[in-house]
């Protein structure tokens, strides 16, 4: 494992640096300006689009699931344990600036995923099973014909699935139950590896029914708490935030010279990967489950990509950051971080009360999160193997086991290995997946245009 880890710093320090990091907020800030600002432009027509549609009969064009329905298995895998294990280590890593990286790589990752999930839906085709399959593999080989980039991305994402989307996410739902309410590790995992078997064998549609239903609800509930736990402090609000942009450009400690550059740096690097591990844009992830969507036009569905972020970053990662930096947690306990800080900032405020809030609300984000990222492990392995039974029942056992190893493989060293790991293979799916929005940047343009042209006109609503 030593030399593993190893292997894995020298990768890390690469995909992690500073030319990936410009990449990823350069591909966002170019893409908002030659979309013309999709995220100001469309931000009333996405609460329209979104909100305005529940409860409403969807039309009948091609697709597997409803578009609010491939929102929701979405955000189940972006509203994971980076909403609260991560982003209480990129403030424990980065300091309060953490949380001003974090909110600007959101603001351009809004452009990013909206452009990901147009192409999606674009490049998508039907499998051997009638099953609609899409995503950064498809825009690849169908958009630039790098096959071999195709299938080098669906690589990375199949390797990455069963480690930000299943080990991590076992793992943390385990440390919080078992913080909160002293539930053992390996009942935890039993009991999640059942209520995932029963979900998975439905494939999408199974997974889709789940989510539409449970994502909603358990990010109320951690909105709610959230809310409650920063509005006893909301008088420390307003300094949090200068706190956070103070920070974000300069020392805390008024250190001169490289110290004050590292920690700067440390700020920008913890705030964005954070970011970026939490809403997932720029990775490729998520196109993969909105290209099942039925949408009558691709750039519809990005307006829900828009969303996605929206909802998970700016919303519920700042929330969880407020409820640190309001609280005495980051400064009077320094040793804490991941969950834990969280935890603990939740408890100072509520009492035993924020604990399980805290813990509830890990478990539902972390359950949801491994239902949504076996779909793209799925999609990942079948566009590299085949569609077959067979490779897809041996993933889905594959999944499970991975499930109760995560679970009982306890906290400490083995889940700083695991985070490490997984923002790895974060940017490793970002290098081909950023490479392709570029490379078809003007392909997302005209069909942004075709898309407000028949709503001038009337066409579409």
């Amino acid at each position: 494992m030593e030399a593993v880890m190893r292997i894995n710093g020298i990768v890390n320090g690469f995909v992690w640096g500073p030319w990936t990091l410009t990449l990823l907020v350069g591909t966002g800030i170019y893409l908002t300006i030659i979309l013309g600002v999709p995220q100001i432009r469309y931000f009333g027509f996405m609460f329209k689009e979104v909100i305005g549609r529940l409860g409403k009969k969807q039309e009948k064009t091609e697709g597997s699931i409803s578009s609010f329905s491939a929102l929701a298995t979405a955000l189940a895998s972006t509203v994971g344990t980076g909403n609260i294990a991560g982003v209480a280590t990129a403030l424990h890593l980065g300091g309060p600036g953490a949380l001003f990286w974090m909110l600007i790589s959101a603001v351009f990752g809004m452009t990013t995923k909206f452009a990901e999930v147009t192409l999606a839906v674009h490049f998508r085709e039907k499998d051997s099973t009638g099953q609609w399959r899409g995503g950064t593999m498809y825009v690849l080989e169908k958009g630039t014909g790098q096959k071999w980039l195709a299938w080098l991305f669906a690589f990375f994402a199949s390797f990455a699935s069963f480690g930000i989307g299943n080990a991590i996410q076992a793992n943390s739902t385990a440390e919080g139950l078992a913080l909160g309410f002293g539930v053992p590790h390996l009942a935890t995992g039993i009991v999640l590896a059942i209520l995932t078997a029963a979900v998975i064998m439905g494939g999408i549609n199974g997974i889709a029914r789940v989510t539409t239903y449970l994502v909603p609800f358990m990010a109320i509930f951690y909105i709610i708490g959230a809310l409650i736990t920063v509005g006893v402090n909301g008088a420390d609000v307003p300094a949090a935030f200068g706190r956070a942009i103070k920070y974000a450009f300069s020392d805390p400690m008024a250190m001169p010279g490289a110290i004050a550059g590292w920690s700067i740096k440390m700020a920008l690097t913890k705030g964005l990967a954070r970011g970026v591990f939490s809403n997932e844009a720029g990775l490729g992830s998520a196109p993969m489950v909105h290209a099942a969507a039925t949408v009558d036009h691709p750039v519809r569905q990005g307006v829900y990509g828009l969303f996605e972020v929206f909802t998970d970053t700016i919303v519920i990662c700042t929330l969880t950051a407020l409820a640190i930096l309001t609280t005495s947690t980051l400064v009077g306990q320094p040793e804490l971080t991941g969950a834990q800080l969280s935890l603990t900032a939740f408890q100072e405020v509520l009492g035993q009360t924020g604990v399980m809030v805290l813990s509830t609300g890990l478990a539902l984000f972390s359950f949801s999160t491994i239902l949504g990222w076996y779909w793209y492990g799925e999609t990942s392995v079948t566009y590299i193997l085949g569609d077959s039974k067979p490779v897809i029942m041996g993933f889905k056992v594959m999944w499970i086991l991975v499930l109760l190893v995560g679970a009982s493989g306890g906290g400490g060293k083995f889940l700083a290995n695991i985070w490490n790991m997984s923002d790895t293979m974060n940017g490793l799916m970002a290098i081909p997946n950023l490479i392709a929005l570029l490379w078809l940047s003007n392909e997302v343009k005209k069909l942004v245009k075709d898309f407000d042209d028949k709503r001038r006109k009337g066409i579409l609503e």
